[in-house]
């Protein structure tokens, strides 16, 4: 009896493992499942995971502006930009400048006032001496030789005495860059400036003119007098180094235009289809205002010109930030048109002989220029 009840129950328990075994077989596939998804993480090496768990590459931070966007360079009143009541030109950061400045001052200033005092004069007696009551019998006197030659002479000498330091100066203005300058091509648009370092990783820059803040929506920028004075400062600077070379190219996309800043003694027109070149060195850190100086259309009035001049540390940095990379040292630039020396130079390249090939190189004066409707933030009517 006893044996029959063990064989019953041997029975009724290998029956209950196997029903367990039958309901838990179907949960299996999620464990299997969710086992490949976790092994990675444990049998990979370390070094599989590193790409993973590395922090992104810090970003360089524009060392021209502070945190919320404000430039940290403000101008200094008087210097690079205009002045109520100022009388003479803007003092001169440039080797240029400096020595127009004072062909200004010294040279054609005092000659002008000689002139004019002296005509003033000339006047002055002519209208007491042979006035009718002082003189009733005019004088029928028709030629007088010496008088004739005095007034002929005298002012070619003077004119020759300006000309050999005015062309002197305008001989040092148009002298091509230096190998080791770094080029700008600054681009004008109705009514905005466009600007390109071609030859620092073709970092491009737009700037248009800061409203007031009663011309601005809430939220927006507008000027402040860290940015410059009324109708001069912009949202976006161009920066260059101090006692660097810098090669300007100017151009423009629809009509002619006029890269002109003062403190740098530079007015260079942009004409569309055209490449004008110069080259100017900052003598000072600062900053420096500017406007075009063609008339342009019905906005010609707001399209201002900042250039801010840093150390070069500083531009290198701001190169940096900008997303772009500095070119080899005392490379000549490959940028049209590229300076002599360049692996882009061939013999049409400025300033050899000038021989423009034949070709499509002419400009279509029927086509329709190229337009822009940009809602610059300084150039839309209210």
């Amino acid at each position: 009896m006893h044996g029959l009840k063990a064989i019953v129950l041997a029975a009724g328990l290998a029956l209950a493992g196997g029903m367990a075994q039958a309901q838990t077989a179907p949960a299996a596939p999620e464990a299997v499942a969710a086992t490949p998804a976790d092994a990675p993480a444990a049998t990979a090496p370390a070094d599989a995971a590193a790409p993973a768990a590395a922090p992104a590459a810090a970003t360089v931070a524009d060392p021209t502006l502070n945190a919320d966007g404000t430039p940290k360079t403000a101008p200094v009143p008087g210097i690079g930009m205009p002045v109520d009541k100022k009388l003479g030109v803007q003092p001169q950061v440039t080797a240029l400048g400096a020595s127009a400045a004072r062909f200004h001052d010294y040279i054609l200033l005092p000659i002008i006032t000689a002139i004019s005092i002296f005509v003033l004069i000339l006047l002055g007696w002519t209208i007491v001496r042979y006035r009718r009551k002082a003189n009733p019998v005019p004088s029928k006197t028709s030629h007088n030789t010496m008088i004739e030659i005095v007034w002929t002479a005298v002012p070619v000498l003077i004119l020759a005495f300006i000309a050999w330091p005015s062309i002197a100066l305008l001989a040092k203005q148009f002298k091509p860059a230096p190998e080791n300058a770094i080029t700008i091509k600054a681009i004008g648009n109705q009514w905005y400036w466009s600007y390109e370092y071609p030859d620092h990783g073709g970092i491009s820059i737009t700037a248009n003119m800061l409203k007031e803040k009663s011309e601005v929506q809430a939220g927006q920028r507008f000027r402040t007098d860290a940015d410059g004075p009324r109708l001069l400062a912009v949202d976006n600077r161009i920066v260059v180094p101090v006692g660097v070379p810098v090669r300007l190219i100017a151009t423009a996309n629809d009509v002619i235009h006029s890269w002109a800043v003062p403190a740098f003694w530079i007015k260079m027109d942009a004409i569309p289809g055209r490449l004008n070149e110069t080259s100017f060195t900052v003598d000072k850190p600062g900053v420096y205002f500017g406007q075009c100086s063609e008339l342009c259309g019905a906005r010609h009035a707001y399209m201002p010109i900042v250039v801010e001049a840093v150390e070069p540390a500083v531009f290198a940095q701001w190169i940096a930030a900008k997303g772009g990379t500095m070119p080899a040292a005392n490379k000549p630039s490959s940028a049209a048109p590229a300076q002599p020396g360049s692996d882009a130079a061939d013999d049409t390249a400025t300033p050899a002989n000038g021989t423009v090939p034949a070709g499509n190189d002419t400009v279509d004066a029927t086509a329709a220029g190229a337009t822009t409707n940009q809602a610059a933030t300084g150039n839309t009517d209210q």
